[in-house]
């Protein structure tokens, strides 16, 4: 990128433009996984839409690539060369409460959200971070604590702002509906975001949160809890993982150094009812500790309580098919607590219900068909992301062959880093559809997406 461009940004755009080597570029490009360091030729704090169409204008004028940074919870990649923006300084939140719709700027966090709606007694279909950005998440579906009941997030949205390579347009039901079907599922490619009109539920209160157990009751709830998620009806949500906890001074006294069996839940409606479903859970071991209960739907990011604060990060995720009694004792073998793996948390999370459901009009979503998801979560050690973790993971899921679903959802394919992932993160038709769009959309590949 030459001195030219570079000062024309400058000269353009209302926040900061940094190369590399400047004071502040690194700290701009910092996202929550830090052990991705991003290099591009220059990075823009976009502070408006108007910034935005400064930087596209100018990235078209000479080719250069444009990829747009968030919290950094989805880019496992580095990105090198071209021009990155960020959008952590679009921030803001406003609630329509008659129409029971929230406008989300581009670099909000759904901990704003849920504040805002909380006080009109609503909520958004939110992911299990609170912490993590509306918009990156939604463009690629999104799999919350609620899907089973409400479907993916993506369904939700009902408009966004987008500058394309042409300009800045609006995308819904009725105007440009062909973006907008991609904009719900389909992730990248398409323009820089700059807001989102996302739809809200009336929910105050949730049954929710999650149980512990200690090593020696994991194989009976597991098999319990993988029996009993086939009786659930779809107002009640579950997720299962296995956590491999360090003997540190941060992890409570309880859990400190031990092998647990997390199981998380959430049920939209009655407290009491609520307990009724989960007493099986319940009844298959003897906790370490119980955090389920009536809660406030604005506390729904307790139940995964996911960590908030920056840290190296690797994992993988794929979809599984419907698990069976052979899948069970499969995953047992070997991901179960006798094992000896470097891998901090392996996580099931249970769907059908509502995310099998297209919205009326179509979306781009892929993996409706999935009857769970599974990720891997290694040790966050940058020493194991090379050779152990891909190593460890690709011999746990040789075992779990028979049960891995053909088809993903772009948000768990871990940046594509499985061969075939990019492909299987959308039905065929889809992915053809999508190809369609971002040529229609961005001919000149201003906005590069994907495993190339």
């Amino acid at each position: 990128m030459t001195d030219d461009v570079i000062g024309r940004l400058r000269g353009e755009v209302a926040g900061p433009v940094l190369a590399a080597g400047d004071e502040g570029y690194a700290e701009e490009l910092s996202g929550f996984n830090l052990a991705v360091t991003h290099t591009p030729d220059v990075v823009v704090g976009l502070t408006s839409e108007d910034d935005a169409v400064a930087v596209v204008r100018a990235a078209a004028g000479t080719g250069t690539p444009v990829r747009v940074l968030a919290t950094g919870h989805g880019i496992p990649n580095p990105i090198q060369g071209g021009i990155v923006v960020t959008t952590t300084r679009m921030t803001g939140v406003s609630v329509d409460a008659e129409a029971q719709v929230a406008h989300i700027a581009a670099g909000s966090r759904w901990a704003e959200v849920v504040a805002a709606a909380a006080p009109h007694g609503l909520a958004p279909v939110t992911g299990a971070s609170d912490a993590v950005g509306c918009i990156g998440y939604t463009l690629g579906g999104g799999l919350g604590p609620l899907a089973r009941t409400y479907g993916f997030s993506s369904d939700w949205a009902r408009g966004f702002r987008v500058v394309t390579a042409t300009g800045a347009v609006t995308a819904n039901a009725t105007e440009n509906p062909d973006l907008f079907w991609a904009l719900r599922g389909g992730k990248g490619g398409f323009g820089i975001v700059t807001a989102m009109d996302f739809g809200l539920v009336e929910l105050t209160t949730l049954y929710g949160g999650s149980v512990l157990f200690d090593a020696e009751h994991i194989a009976p709830v597991f098999r319990t809890w993988a029996e009993w998620t086939k009786t659930l009806p779809e107002t009640a949500n579950s997720s299962v993982v296995i956590l491999r906890l360090p003997p540190l001074e941060f992890i409570p006294g309880p859990l400190r150094g031990k092998t647990v069996l997390s199981v998380r839940f959430a049920y939209v409606g009655d407290a009491a009812e609520g307990k009724r479903l989960f007493q099986p859970i319940r009844d298959a071991g003897t906790t370490l500790i119980d955090g389920v209960g009536e809660l406030p739907a604005s506390d729904i990011a307790l139940i995964h309580n996911d960590p908030k604060d920056p840290t190296p990060s690797w994992d993988r995720g794929l979809m599984l098919n419907e698990l069976d009694a052979g899948f069970v004792t499969t995953f047992l073998d070997v991901a179960g607590p006798e094992q000896e793996l470097p891998l901090i948390a392996v996580e099931i999370r249970h769907l059908g219900g509502a995310t099998q459901r297209d919205v009326p009009e179509g979306s781009a979503v892929g993996g409706r068909g999935g009857a769970c998801t599974l990720t891997l979560i290694g040790v966050p050690d940058p020493n194991l992301f090379e050779k152990v973790l891909p190593a460890t993971v690709a011999g746990v899921l040789e075992r779990l062959r028979p049960w891995v679903s053909a088809e993903t959802t772009v948000n768990f394919a871990g940046g594509f880093a499985l061969p075939g992932s990019y492909e299987a993160s959308w039905p065929a038709e889809t992915f053809t559809r999508l190809a369609e769009v971002r040529a229609t959309y961005d001919p000149d590949r201003l906005f590069p997406y994907g495993p190339s």
